[in-house]
């Protein structure tokens, strides 16, 4: 696309060898756009196949889009301001078209009162942090589940194991750099119990996987719903609570206000960082109160200033298919 929106090269169709000729869009913000560090927030561990960051002077993604599958290959703002994405595959055009919420165009600041002096100098030292959207509910539920009740170097593993595993590679020169797509519904769906075990994801959560590669077509429509009735619908789906509700909102929707109650982190980091003591998820609900509509800016903008509890003691050690203390569903 041109700044004006319009394609530049390449045909709808795309392709999956590396020699086709890619679609382009030179987009303009007017605005600084921390490109790594948005693209950074729909990733899942740094070996996530589905995202390379800073890889060839460019930060890959690929995804899955209601076109077929698509490579977007993103360069950092040039001096002009100007963000130029190339994208490969069937979706290259769709991915191309969604650029600007992916890159936190859609997420509006307005109303959100830092309130507490700890957050205006996270504000200030993170003027340009926005949330992105990719308008992609599956993408997101799958690994959020796979992510429920485990510690994250396993959430992370399983992830990376189901998607390279069971995805395909990547349409275009993404495929060179190890970048995968992530497996569609219908493989989802018919994954036998025992190679999820494999792949250290337990019976309740691979269930959860494949129940919601059943409910994919209607589970897209949530992304063009309001946060609250989105994660209603997730929420009616077995073994979707408010954590995984809250991930797929923040990630697909772009939503301000979700946050990630259940964490084993996020309370105690934001109790830590703002009042020097703990918080459980019912302290921090009540906190975040005066934040109604914009609450998940307080975690965001804490994470984004590296302020959380010190560390102290190892680290939880992994466990088998049965354990359940970082994250509830």
């Amino acid at each position: 696309m041109s700044p004006d929106g319009s394609l530049a090269g390449g045909s709808d169709a795309g392709g999956s060898d590396a020699g086709d000729a890619p679609q382009v869009r030179s987009w303009s913000p007017g605005r600084p756009v921390p490109v790594g560090a948005l693209l950074g927030q729909q990733r899942h561990g740094g070996g996530d196949p589905t995202h390379r960051l800073a890889v060839a002077g460019r930060h890959w993604r690929a995804c899955r889009t209601p076109d077929g599958v698509a490579t977007l290959a993103v360069s950092e703002q040039d001096a002009d301001g100007a963000v130029t994405a190339h994208a490969w595959g069937p979706g290259a055009a769709w991915a191309l078209a969604q650029l600007p919420a992916l890159l936190g165009e859609l997420d509006d600041w307005t109303g959100f009162e830092p309130r507490h002096p700890v957050l205006v100098e996270a504000r200030r030292q993170h003027p340009h942090l926005r949330r992105g959207r990719t308008g992609l509910v599956l993408e997101a539920l799958v690994p959020a589940i796979i992510e429920q009740k485990v510690t994250g170097q396993e959430a992370f593993a399983g992830f990376r194991a189901l998607v390279r595993r069971y995805g395909r590679p990547a349409p275009g020169p993404g495929a060179a750099l190890g970048l995968m797509v992530p497996p569609d519904p219908d493989t989802l769906r018919g994954i036998p119990s025992w190679e999820w075990l494999r792949l250290h994801i337990d019976p309740a959560r691979s269930r959860a996987v494949v129940t919601a590669a059943r409910h994919a077509e209607s589970l897209e429509r949530a992304a063009e719903l309001p946060g609250e009735e989105a994660e209603r619908r997730l929420r009616a789906l077995p073994g979707v609570g408010v954590w995984t509700a809250a991930e797929v909102r923040q990630r697909a929707l772009g939503d301000p206000d979700a946050v990630s109650f259940g964490d084993y982190h996020v309370a105690k980091d934001v109790g830590w960082a703002l009042e020097g003591r703990l918080f459980d998820d019912a302290e921090l609900a009540r906190y975040l109160r005066p934040w109604q509509g914009h609450r998940g800016r307080v975690p965001l903008l804490l994470g984004a200033a590296g302020l959380r509890r010190p560390r102290r003691g190892p680290r939880m050690a992994p466990r088998g298919h049965l354990g359940t203390r970082a994250r509830n569903a």
